[in-house]
């Protein structure tokens, strides 16, 4: 593994990345490069979702794809329930040691856990099929495409586990092919159930399930000599201490990412969330930049075994990382009217005002992924679920403050809110167990430049051409202010010497 070395002369915004330069930026393209190629697979997925959508439109009714949509969100919520936080713990104690019997250990407890807690989920549901859907739909119609979704919900969760495997081996090409080959089984299933045999919304849930369960018996066959019958006891209650707590603090979050639309519907009116959903959609750009560094970040993160390289490594992560996404932030923000107006009619274009906080809001909560990573390396998520809890109060609280006289603007700000609150909370939190030298006069700096040119191009009424120019000059705007290091000076006069 290779060290930051001692001598790295300290600025006013952190260490400079100078004798230990080789390390830090070897660090910095490991991390990069695994996070593309995580969101390669994560584009394409989206991709191709966007292909079905007109076969989705033609073979189910508007009330189909409704009551797919209302499963899946309480599968999401099932599902970290289920899970006892026995995921996250995995990605932590797999790095223990390097020891290969350890590891073996500790995939066979994680995998026996998911298995049983999947099954006794995939039980429950279809025994309670005929309740669960009177409960949600108001007949029990809808009881075979239950029992599809909780299939469903046990696939996902065991083949999560069998690829986070790739994900600690930091196996990312690996990882994307089999999600790849799950994909393409799925749009032949998909197309198959839904058109040839007609079975609508069930055979979209089907359909998907299939390729999952396809993937997922051959890492099956892959994996033999890996599991094997071991469950280890006193491992399990060690990853039960780490994970559990992780279990409320997920449903937090889920309450910050959803109520905002289940509010404004009561709040405002239906139209307010079809613009609201709109904007959420445009936003996403920044959320896809985000789950391909979510997925690659723990294993990378758990990896480094030396706290003081693990220490500066996560200091620039979090500047970098920042950097990007307020910079794709800003893109969206200033450019939002005008990809509104390509993607939809009319009725849709006061979509666009919320894009731009909606991707500040995206860009907090990666800081505050990153920020996370010290509570996970010294095993203290015990009071996670408290900052977590606190930014879903202030979010369901914003909301209702703010959503009767500002309509979907107001949850938009209360979700900005929330998230900045999570990541204030969270860095106080972990800077607490896990003190690390974030270089936090740069972080200001790349944030209020970045919002400071959003507010100027929207008050500006700036064209289309302008809103371009004050994206691309964003880095360049940041040199004013002091934001870059002697060595990353020297880097970028190099890139603009090649450029010219």
């Amino acid at each position: 593994m290779s060290r930051v070395l001692p001598g790295s002369r300290p600025t006013a915004g952190g260490p400079e990345p100078a004798t230990g330069a080789m390390s830090l930026f070897g660090q910095m393209r490991r991390l990069a490069r695994h996070s593309a190629i995580y969101g390669l697979g994560a584009i394409v997925s989206r991709f191709i979702a966007v292909l079905l959508l007109p076969l989705y439109t033609r073979y189910l009714t508007p009330a189909d794809y409704g009551a797919v949509e209302t499963l899946l969100a309480l599968s999401a919520v099932l599902v970290t329930l289920l899970r006892g936080g026995i995921s996250t713990a995995f990605f932590r104690f797999w790095f223990d040691s390097p020891d290969q019997s350890h590891r073996r250990v500790v995939l066979r407890t994680s995998f026996w856990y998911t298995m049983t807690a999947a099954t006794c989920g995939l039980a429950a549901g279809w025994i309670f099929a005929d309740w669960i859907s009177d409960a949600l739909f108001g007949t029990t119609d809808r009881t075979w495409l239950v029992r599809a979704v909780f299939v469903a919900l046990w696939a996902q969760m065991n083949f999560e586990q069998l690829t986070s495997v790739f994900r600690v081996e930091e196996r990312s090409i690996a990882f994307v092919t089999a999600s790849l080959v799950n994909i393409a089984i799925t749009i032949g299933a998909t197309v198959f159930f839904v058109v040839s045999l007609e079975w609508g919304a069930t055979g979209l849930v089907v359909g998907n399930f299939t390729g999952t369960l396809c993937v997922y018996a051959a890492l099956l066959f892959y994996r033999r000599e890996q599991l094997g019958l071991q469950f280890d006891w006193r491992l399990y209650k060690a990853m039960e201490k780490f994970g559990l707590p992780l279990v409320p603090s997920g449903l937090f979050l889920w309450v910050v990412n959803f109520v905002d639309r289940l509010l404004l519907v009561k709040l405002a009116s239906t139209r307010d969330v079809g613009l609201y959903s709109i904007g959420i959609r445009l936003s996403s750009a920044i959320t896809l930049l985000f789950v391909a560094f979510r997925t690659a970040w723990p294993a990378f993160a758990y990896s480094i075994d030396d706290d003081r390289e693990a220490r500066s490594t996560y200091a620039y992560v979090l500047t970098y990382l920042l950097l990007i996404a307020c910079w794709v932030a800003l893109g969206l923000g200033l450019l939002a009217p005008w990809i509104v107006r390509l993607l939809t009619t009319p009725k849709f274009y006061d979509a666009s005002t919320v894009v731009a906080p909606l991707a500040f809001g995206s860009a907090l909560f990666a800081g505050y992924v990153v920020v996370a990573i010290g509570v996970g390396r010294s095993r203290r998520t015990q009071f996670n679920w408290v900052v977590t809890g606190v930014g879903a109060v202030v979010n369901v609280g914003l909301n209702l403050i703010l959503i009767p006289p500002y309509g979907m603007m107001g949850a938009a700000i209360a979700t900005v809110a929330a998230y900045a609150v999570m990541f204030v909370g969270m860095t106080w939190r972990a800077q607490h167990i896990y003190p690390v030298p974030y270089q936090w006069r740069r972080v200001v700096t790349l944030g209020a430049v970045a919002v400071s040119l959003v507010v100027i191009g929207n008050t500006l009424s700036v064209p289309l051409a302008g809103a371009i120019a004050l994206t691309a000059v964003y880095p360049l705007a940041l040199l004013p202010f002091g934001f870059y290091l002697p060595a990353e000076r020297r880097r970028l006069r190099m890139l603009l010497a090649r450029a010219i």
